[in-house]
């Protein structure tokens, strides 16, 4: 359908973007997307008819190379321009996601105390009364009915909609894998097991419950009831992440039962977008002692794979200072595996959290190279290595971390990158 012109403002429906993710220095959309041009904003919607994405048209605006997601927690996630080639350097996206919750964020600006952005929050917060005037103005029945469900879905609406979503998987994704970035975060969590296996002493985002696996039984109902609840939109995700802190300690059966229930139950062959991906973190236990007949399992089915472990350190003083409790041994070992097993399949990749801050003993950088260039005699693409910033144990907010990581990098035979933190 053609975009319908009201009064001052364009209507689209059912506008199509992009089918697959990419990384481009310039403002993208995915999937299939409602959406309502004023002469102030653009505002767009899924197809659930609920605000997506929010981009101002006019001066004020801080870029028009800038703009607000809102996730399915109903958070605002600001994403900057700044300086393509730098936040691509640290983060290996051309955009900075700025949540406008308290993350690991490394720059000074907050764009959520610039009055653009608030305004723009406040502009969708207020638009019902504009709609329903758009949709009394026109006799078009679908552009009516859009403007009308629009209006139903404000502030009030969707907040009771992310407490709906939580309840389905009983409580709020805390921390989502770095690698989820190859998706611009837009996963479907499916909880296969609570808690976390080591609670480690420097850790703020994960369970301090002990680990415990789902039922099946359990598993199949958060399908069934994540289903209806993403209803129309679920053609726009192509991407699963398996919560939360260790899936990959839970049994290998219950992982591969999942994984093929989500791709069967949740009809990701149909999505709009192309492909389809699977997300989950890992232990340094769990990696260690998982088979290789796991792997080939994974391998075969139709996602491709990214596997994220908390490695941190293969220095014996700094794990003891970030309560860790495994080895260095421990880490070399995963460390070698995650090589071969990237080197092995093409649809799996392994990818190391370590941490990185100038408070931390001092051989710890030094044992890092000392792994990496004992184990490698060349640059790879594959097998990421991110970096968490913390100072004294706590995550900390220095734009100076940047620089100082860009010097790390270069000296990194494998792609290196730090570590935005998200929640869901």
């Amino acid at each position: 359908m053609k975009p319908h012109k009201i009064d001052d403002s364009i209507i689209a429906l059912n506008k199509t973007g992009a089918r697959q993710y990419t990384k481009v220095s310039y403002p993208i959309r995915y999937g299939h997307f409602g959406e309502i041009k004023t002469p102030a904003y653009t505002f767009q919607f899924n197809l659930k008819h609920e605000i997506k994405y929010i981009q101002g048209r006019g001066n004020g605006w801080p870029s028009p190379s800038e703009w607000l997601k809102r996730t399915v927690g109903n958070d605002w996630i600001y994403y900057l321009a700044g300086d393509y080639s730098g936040v691509h350097d640290a983060f290996g996206e051309y955009y900075l996601p700025c949540p406008s919750y308290p993350t690991n964020n490394f720059i000074s600006r907050n764009p959520f105390k610039d009055s653009a952005v608030t305004s723009a929050i406040d502009a969708w917060q207020n638009l019902k009364e504009k709609v329903l005037t758009l949709a009394s103005s026109t006799e078009h029945a679908n552009i009516k009915q859009f403007l009308q469900k629009v209006a139903d879905n404000g502030p009030e609406a969707l907040l009771r909609r992310a407490r709906q979503f939580h309840r389905i998987i009983n409580g709020q994704i805390t921390v989502l894998p770095p690698d989820t970035r190859h998706v611009d975060y837009e996963v479907i969590p499916i909880v296969i097991a609570d808690g976390c296996l080591y609670k480690c002493g420097f850790c703020r985002v994960k369970s301090r419950d002990d680990f415990k696996p789902r039922t099946r039984e359990n598993i199949v109902d958060q399908i069934d009831q994540l289903k209806r609840f993403y209803g129309n939109d679920l053609k726009n995700y192509n991407a699963i992440f398996l919560g939360l802190h260790d899936a990959l300690y839970a049994d290998a059966d219950l992982i591969l039962f999942t994984a093929k229930k989500a791709y069967d139950l949740l009809g990701l062959k149909d999505s709009h977008l192309k492909g389809a991906y699977l997300f989950f973190f890992g232990s340094v236990d769990a990696n260690n002692d998982s088979k290789m007949s796991f792997f080939e399992a994974l391998q075969a089915l139709p996602y491709t794979t990214y596997i994220n472990i908390g490695l941190e350190s293969t220095d014996t003083e700094t794990l003891s200072f970030l309560k860790k409790p495994i080895t260095s041994e421990m880490v070399s070992e995963a460390f070698a595996k995650m090589l071969a097993i990237n080197k092995k399949y093409s649809k799996i990749e392994i990818t190391a959290n370590f941490v990185y801050g100038d408070r931390l003993p001092q051989n710890h950088m030094r044992s890092f190279f000392d792994l990496t260039r004992k184990k490698l005699d060349h640059r790879l693409g594959k097998g990421t290595v991110y970096f968490s910033p913390l100072m004294n144990g706590e995550v900390i907010d220095n734009r100076d971390i940047v620089r100082r990581f860009y010097r790390l990098k270069t000296q990194n035979p494998l792609p290196s990158y730090l570590y935005l933190i998200q929640r869901l």
